[in-house]
């Protein structure tokens, strides 16, 4: 099918679909298998030389899983894709793709704490350096990339004080400096967002989270408008790292894939709602949540987003003593990391999922300890907020 000229959520069903993917199914087959056989030598020949898109080994592409990279293509307006084993898996080996000993290269102050350990301790390790930036001040930006810098990665929204950065305005300044600019949709998706369209070089996700939609797969997936980029970053690094993907989570995704659009809708539709109730409760001292008017990012988000997604995080006019108490308070909403799930999730990212910042340093980061962060799911609203309003009744 020409996927280009079917609306997003005719794409998150169709896309990449084909007799010879599916062999007349209506869905399409797993293709467990690690090895794929060959006719003859000629046949090897061609295929090791890519003269031929057949299939040698799992590890190298996979029926199931090209499927799934051509359909994350398409949603996100890319040319090609590369799925991975997890979000860090794609995460790490596209920025080592793009760096080497000397170089270095420029992130937002706030990150998902994995990203930001990679970056700002691992990398080094390989004589790579870091430049923590706060990308909300772009009139210091140009100043700040020199000869030797290669990429600039973040999140918009971040995570997880939903921070909201200018993508074509930054995308902009790393242009003219032959900067290649890698950004992180996980929170937004390609539902409400597409990075690439604004002249992002690779989007990045963690197909973990809304991408699938049921807390039930791990995953990652690169996407970019430049095929042969693709294949560089397939062969040479998610190869030879070996971050695989599994063909039956990559069927999982395609499948998660199908209900994307209708489910970002609802999340987004109950965390209005949660935002709204947040913001009005006389517990709560601050709101995290770009579709709230007075947030500082609106306005951008209003021009780069077609919605505000699911992601909230706010402040209790307490201390960190009362955000534990409410957290452990809750009892419709579950305590735990991850997000984008049917289930609304909460957590404390400073205890959780960002602990590998340094404590004493938080606000530099713009968090803080007492920061609470909802994944707000697909139950009813009024019940995920009646949850919520009993737990800030006993602090």
């Amino acid at each position: 099918m020409d996927d280009k000229k079917y609306n997003f959520k005719t794409r998150a069903i169709h896309a990449g679909m084909d007799g010879k993917h599916a062999n007349n199914a209506l869905n399409p087959p797993i293709y467990q298998t690690s090895t794929f056989v060959f006719n003859d030598i000629d046949h090897v020949e061609k295929v090791m030389s890519f003269q031929s898109d057949d299939y040698v080994y799992t590890r190298g592409n996979n029926p199931t899983l090209r499927l799934f990279e051509d359909r994350m293509a398409a949603l996100e307006e890319g040319e090609g894709a590369v799925a991975f084993s997890s979000g860090m898996a794609a995460i790490s080996s596209v920025l080592f793709s793009f760096l080497k000993p000397g170089d270095n290269l420029i992130v937002h102050k706030t990150l998902y704490g994995s990203s930001y350990n990679v970056a700002t301790k691992l990398l080094p390790q390989y004589g790579i350096g870091c430049k923590i930036v706060d990308l909300t001040d772009l009139d210091k930006l140009s100043d700040i990339i020199n000869k030797n810098t290669r990429v600039i990665y973040f999140e918009t929204p971040s995570n997880p004080n939903l921070t909201v950065l200018d993508i074509k305005h930054i995308c902009s300044i790393a242009k003219e400096k032959d900067v290649k600019v890698i950004v992180d949709n996980t929170f937004a998706t390609p539902y409400f967002q597409r990075p690439l369209s604004l002249g992002v070089d690779v989007v990045v996700h963690s197909a973990t989270k809304y991408i699938c939609g049921h807390g039930d797969v791990v995953g990652g997936v690169a996407v970019s408008k430049d095929m042969d980029y693709i294949h560089y970053l397939k062969f040479s690094y998610m190869c030879e790292f070996g971050g695989v993907m599994s063909p039956f989570n990559a069927w999982l995704l395609i499948r998660g894939l199908k209900t994307l659009g209708i489910r970002m809708k609802e999340h987004e539709k109950n965390a209005i709602e949660v935002a709204k109730f947040l913001k009005n409760h006389p517990k709560v001292r601050e709101v995290y949540y770009p579709g709230l008017e007075d947030f500082e990012g609106h306005n951008i988000a209003k021009e780069q987003m077609s919605g505000f997604g699911a992601m909230i995080s706010f402040e209790i006019d307490g201390t960190l003593e009362k955000a534990k108490k409410f957290v452990n308070s809750v009892k419709l909403a579950q305590l735990a990391v991850s997000l984008g799930d049917c289930e609304t999730l909460i957590e404390l990212p400073a205890a959780m999922t960002h602990r590998g910042y340094p404590q004493e340093e938080l606000s530099k980061f713009g968090l803080t300890e007492s920061m609470i962060r909802i994944s707000v799911g697909l139950e009813h609203y009024e019940d995920i907020i009646g949850d919520l309003d009993n737990a800030l009744l006993v602090i």
